[in-house]
């Protein structure tokens, strides 16, 4: 059984008032506080459902130390004639990648391993790789070994080389026959596959999104001796009492789970096949990505990004230090590489470990709104979340729409944020 939810992620605290906790280094605090329109955020959200944008989604808003929004329209499972509610369980394909990156990040803390380590230290199947030269005249690929060694940090921001989805040319041809991510390898296969594909770009010259925080639960995997769910369930989700999160979902929980929907060509949104819609969560299977696979609500993910917001710390307990947490979602890529695929089209960002960070305000009016020291990602199902330490605010949207619609993000945001803001400077 092929890793399907892999083919599609791609175009993926005790809160308190900032007057009583500093907020992340760095972030602009001389600007109005955000004031939200809930009438506004209602609008949107009710004009997505019945414009047929998408059946079903959620909106919920933390701010200043409380719910300041939620609300729910259309349906979990139009056919089933069930609504969306608070507790509806979602995909959350690439929304899962944080989640990792906070589990490598509390091993770093722990003197594991260092940044600029070589990856293969510590995982010896990557100290082969080989990278795309050219192509010879018969349009197969010519390899030679990179310029350079993967590093540790290459795998967190996305600068390995490392493919994802890649189906075309030469690479993808044997990204195909070697299928890292299907269903039926563990993490272990995983890492001698992706091996054995060759790097698309030399390490540390470009942004390519990749399977490189599947990389990463290999990593903590080989370092913990232990299952990658076990590790985060232990040290993330069990101390931050997200009881509905998980790779695999009990049975009892599938009346609870939305429905994905897809769309193509331009017709009406379909219900995804129950066969794909539920093998995600449900199936017996081997593999715990770390980029995707996760299932939750918005109020279990809301204790994780509260967690973020409170630098690393939620209703007393600490799962990350500020200081790590700032590296986090500091922009990590050099202004030397300039190639970083689809990554501008989210918005003035740059790219920190595992999290897309806006660096400058809105560039132009179709830009995406946001605040300038905000830190966030999404997922395939046109899933979001952001948390914007400016303004105390942390936004969790859900929904199941294949493919991505990053035009449900825009409005989403416009809708928070107000169609002309701008928010606080940066550099």
């Amino acid at each position: 059984m092929r890793r399907w939810l892999g083919r599609l992620l791609l175009p993926a605290l005790l809160a308190v008032s900032p007057a009583k906790m500093p907020l992340l280094a760095d972030t602009p605090r001389t600007h109005e506080q955000l004031r939200l329109d809930t009438r506004r955020i209602d609008r949107a959200l009710k004009a997505m459902v019945a414009e047929g944008r998408t059946v079903g989604a959620s909106v919920l808003v933390w701010q200043g130390g409380r719910e300041r929004y939620f609300r729910v329209v259309g349906m979990a499972d139009r056919e089933m004639g069930r609504p969306f509610a608070r507790n509806t369980l979602v995909q959350i394909f690439s929304m899962t990648k944080p989640v990792t990156g906070i589990a490598m990040m509390q091993l770093w803390e722990q003197g594991k391993f260092a940044l600029d380590d070589p990856l293969a230290r510590y995982l010896p199947e990557f100290a082969d790789v080989r990278v795309v030269d050219r192509l010879d005249e018969a349009g197969n690929a010519v390899l030679r070994p990179p310029a350079r060694s993967i590093l540790v940090r290459d795998i967190l921001r996305h600068t390995a080389g490392f493919v994802y989805d890649e189906k075309e040319g030469p690479v993808g041809v044997i990204n195909a026959r070697e299928d890292p991510l299907a269903y039926d390898h563990d993490l272990a296969e995983f890492g001698k596959r992706l091996a054995r594909v060759p790097l698309l770009y030399d390490p540390g010259t470009r942004w390519h999104y990749s399977a490189a925080v599947d990389v990463q639960a290999l990593l903590v995997e080989r370092i913990t001796g232990r299952p990658f769910a076990e590790y985060v369930q232990r040290q993330i989700f069990g101390p931050l009492k997200m009881d509905e999160t998980a790779w695999s979902q009990p049975r009892e929980r599938l009346a609870r789970l939305a429905r994905i929907y897809e769309v193509s060509a331009g017709g009406p949104l379909q219900p995804m096949p129950d066969a794909r819609w539920l093998e995600a969560n449900f199936a017996d299977k081997p593999l715990t990505m770390g980029g995707s696979g996760l299932a939750s609500t918005v109020d279990d993910y809301l204790r994780f990004a509260r967690m973020l917001l409170g630098q690393g710390s939620l209703d007393g307990v600490r799962i990350i230090k500020p200081s790590t947490l700032r590296l986090m979602v500091s922009d990590q890529l050099d202004p030397a590489i300039t190639g970083r695929s689809w990554l501008p089209g989210k918005g003035s960002l740059g790219f920190g470990f595992d999290f897309a960070v806006r660096n400058r305000q809105p560039q132009v009016p179709q830009e995406n709104r946001g605040s300038v020291g905000e830190f966030f990602w999404d997922g395939g199902t046109s899933v979001l979340f952001w948390v914007d330490p400016a303004n105390d605010l942390v936004v969790i949207f859900a929904t199941q729409k294949l493919p991505f619609d990053g035009t449900l993000h825009h409005d989403i945001r416009e809708a928070v944020y107000g169609r002309g803001y701008l928010g606080p400077k940066g550099d």
